[in-house]
């Protein structure tokens, strides 16, 4: 398990200075961010409007605390992953958690959303699928940035991907496809009234409901759509470099 060695000896590598990485001002953002959405999910069957009202707000600490980042100068491996795990972990314990949905639930962010939508919804697979690439993808890129020794898993230079360029290149763009996918989500959540309803129609009741809702819900349908296809293209650039690596890295001949 070399290669796995190698992540966690990368984030042991902090950059120096008097003040502990821990306490680096985007890492404690990522603590509060983590309160946040154990207490917002906490609630998400409760109140289903503070919990979006909290959601939101978390995701948009998570665009701070790059931004702060930058600007104190904190930027460190650690830091790095502690966003990512802060978005995608605990995922069995929501699983656990979801069986029973008479209880309410607990998990860190968008992994633990996509989980509740698939209670609610049919087809549930549609959001599980979701999660599954959206997991993917984020693991397979940062994992396989430690690898090639990059600084930011959104330098994406060398890629040969216009959209992935363009995704990445753009902070508004980027900003513009993020804020869709979340705000979508957060809304269908609203949107739904009871358990086991159908996608289809809620959009499209949705959409017939007034102008104002159905061009809100086209653009974050667009933006959305092109974050999926981001996704899919992470996962499809990075798997067999990041395999091949940890192929390699049990010695095999």
């Amino acid at each position: 398990f070399d290669s796995f060695a190698e992540i966690f000896s990368m984030a042991s590598k902090s950059r120096p200075g008097k003040l502990s990485v821990y306490l680096y001002v985007p890492n404690l953002i990522g603590y509060m961010r983590v309160l946040m959405n154990c207490f917002a999910f906490y609630i998400s069957y409760s109140d289903k409007k503070l919990f979006s009202v909290l959601y939101f707000v978390s995701f948009v600490c998570d665009a701070l605390d790059g931004w702060f980042a930058r600007k104190f100068n904190q930027v460190s491996t650690f830091g790095a992953v502690l966003d990512m795990v802060t978005d995608r972990t605990a995922l069995n314990c929501s699983i656990f958690l979801l069986g029973h949905l008479d209880n309410e639930c607990l998990r860190i962010s968008t992994a633990c959303l996509l989980v509740i939508l698939s209670q609610v919804y049919r087809p549930g697979i549609v959001f599980l699928s979701l999660l599954a690439l959206d997991i993917a993808s984020h693991w397979l890129q940062m994992y396989s940035t430690f690898l090639v020794g990059k600084t930011s898993h959104k330098d994406v230079k060398d890629s040969s991907n216009w959209l992935f360029k363009a995704y990445y290149g753009n902070r508004m763009f980027m900003g513009y496809c993020c804020v869709a996918c979340e705000v979508l989500y957060i809304t269908l959540f609203l949107l739904a009234k009871s358990q086991n309803q159908d996608l289809t129609k809620v959009i499209m009741d949705a959409l017939r409901q007034n102008l104002v809702l159905a061009v809100l819900l086209v653009l974050l349908l667009v933006g959305w759509a092109i974050k999926q296809a981001v996704n899919f293209i992470q996962v499809k650039s990075y798997s067999p470099f990041t395999y091949l690596k940890i192929f390699n890295s049990f010695n095999i001949d």
